[in-house]
């Protein structure tokens, strides 16, 4: 991995996530020599639901969709993640098999840590459960606000607000989803969806660009999702 600063290390790179940057620099070392590296090429699936959740893995780089898939083939997308999101956590704690599958939506570099090697260190320092507890306090938060979404939010305030959130963790609010994984995320048709998009457009809220979808006025965006007005 690399910066404008030069090369970062494993241990520089699980300091970046939510998880683990509370950790001091002996234990990040630690985990640092227990991953592995591990690389994704674009619509590779980094694990299958119902696979059995051996490792948790750490995005380097590049992004991520979850998602659930129903008898009949759909798709339903929990979350779009990126570096330095943190993956697999749950399966790898109660030992059940993986509950989504996950897909690269671009080239990824990842560190996988094995159940056993992050519960040796665990059983070493608390501070690791500690890490993981506000992970998971994390993710119940967010099924429980998609779950009010689906209730108190139409279509549209759905589709603004999945824009919003994953505008807010770009450098350039540009979101790289196709219309159909959109439609996914917010429970929508794809033409459902289009048309959302092309209001948001025509306000100036908004452009398109093939797979790319850039926020030009998140105030905007913002207000049509129900929240509060920043900046």
């Amino acid at each position: 991995m690399s910066t404008a600063n030069g090369p970062t290390t494993p241990a520089e790179d699980l300091a970046k996530a939510d998880m683990f940057a509370g950790l001091d620099g002996e234990t990040l070392g630690r985990l640092a020599e227990a991953a592995v590296p591990r690389s994704f090429r674009r619509g590779q699936l980094l694990c299958v639901e119902g696979e059995p959740g051996e490792s948790l893995l750490v995005l380097r780089t590049g992004s991520a969709v979850v998602f659930r898939t129903a008898p009949s083939g759909e798709r339903a997308v929990l979350a779009v993640v990126r570096a330095p999101d943190v993956l697999g956590e749950v399966a790898l704690l109660d030992r059940s098999p993986r509950s989504a599958s996950i897909e690269a939506l671009e080239d990824i570099t990842a560190l996988a840590l094995s159940r056993q090697s992050f519960l040796d260190l665990a059983y070493r320092n608390p501070k690791v459960l500690d890490t993981v507890l506000s992970a998971l306090g994390a993710l119940v938060r967010r099924l429980t606000d998609q779950t009010a979404d689906h209730v108190f939010l139409d279509l549209p305030g759905r589709v603004a607000k999945a824009l919003v959130r994953l505008a807010e963790h770009s450098e350039d609010h540009t979101v790289e989803l196709t219309q159909s994984q959109l439609a996914d995320m917010v429970g929508g048709s794809r033409q459902s969806v289009n048309q959302a998009l092309s209001t948001f457009a025509a306000r100036g809220w908004l452009r398109t660009r093939g797979r790319r979808i850039v926020a030009l006025d998140m105030a905007g965006l913002r207000r049509r999702a129900g929240l509060s007005s920043r900046g």
